[in-house]
């Protein structure tokens, strides 16, 4: 499992949240309008991954200017879950382009990914496999995993695509189909979705980012999965890989 943010965090989530932006180029793949930005917060830069809700392409099964906000649910879900894979993301009402996403950018070499990792590597990601389960990602691409640069963490990235309320989980990652998830994935799982918990803390948090019908979908898939606790095996009746599954 990785290891918990530290309180040298505190300082880029106080640029995240309150820093002056800086646009620094634009990330050209893929089909949002998305920017590599510089923070200055007191007196030191910060990198960040910009989102603007308006460069969002309209689709036909997710909510109009919606996809920032779930990057931020991703980020609340991870962490109340313990993981911490997902960068610390925030909303901005204030970007250069309208309300968007921030995000810690990952220094990581865009080489090393899903396709590229060696077994022992591909064993680290049944938390994320779990987590994808839980959240309903539709677009677990396998660039959309990563190692950091200079510590190895493992990160996860590219959260705009979930908590649909309908089943779509479409992923590169099925090493684990029917395995069991260990003891400790549902123990995280138990205590983040225990109902005090869950109703008086995350729920809350979600509720700016999520329509009531993805939470209480949220909220099914966590108890389904305490119920039957294995990873399932990719669908037949309908796709079960994103595309371009890079």
């Amino acid at each position: 499992m990785e290891r918990n943010r530290s309180s040298s965090d505190e300082g880029l989530q106080a640029a995240l949240q309150g820093g002056k932006i800086e646009l620094h180029g634009q990330f050209l793949l893929g089909s949002n309008y998305t920017f590599l930005v510089d923070l200055h917060h007191a007196g030191r830069t910060f990198q960040a991954v910009y989102k603007p809700m308006r460069g969002e392409q309209p689709l036909w099964d997710f909510p109009e200017a919606s996809l920032a906000g779930r990057e931020v649910a991703a980020w609340l879900v991870s962490e109340a879950l313990g993981f911490h894979f997902v960068p610390l993301t925030l909303l901005r009402p204030d970007g250069p382009f309208g309300p968007g996403s921030l995000q810690q950018f990952i220094e990581y070499n865009p080489n090393r990914h899903y396709f590229s990792f060696a077994p022992a590597e591909r064993q680290r990601l049944r938390p994320v496999a779990a987590f994808d389960l839980l959240v309903n990602n539709a677009d677990r691409k396998g660039s959309h995993v990563l190692f950091q640069k200079r510590t190895r963490r493992l990160f996860a990235i590219d959260h705009g695509l979930c908590f649909h309320a309908e089943d779509k989980l479409r992923t590169v990652i099925w090493d684990f189909a029917g395995e069991r998830l260990a003891g400790d994935l549902l123990s995280r799982l138990q205590a983040a979705f225990h109902a005090p918990r869950w109703t008086g803390s995350l729920r809350p948090a979600l509720e700016p980012y999520l329509n009531p019908d993805e939470l209480a979908a949220l909220a099914a898939r966590a108890a389904a999965l305490l119920d039957n606790p294995h990873f399932p095996h990719p669908p037949a009746d309908r796709r079960a890989f994103p595309y371009p599954p890079l």
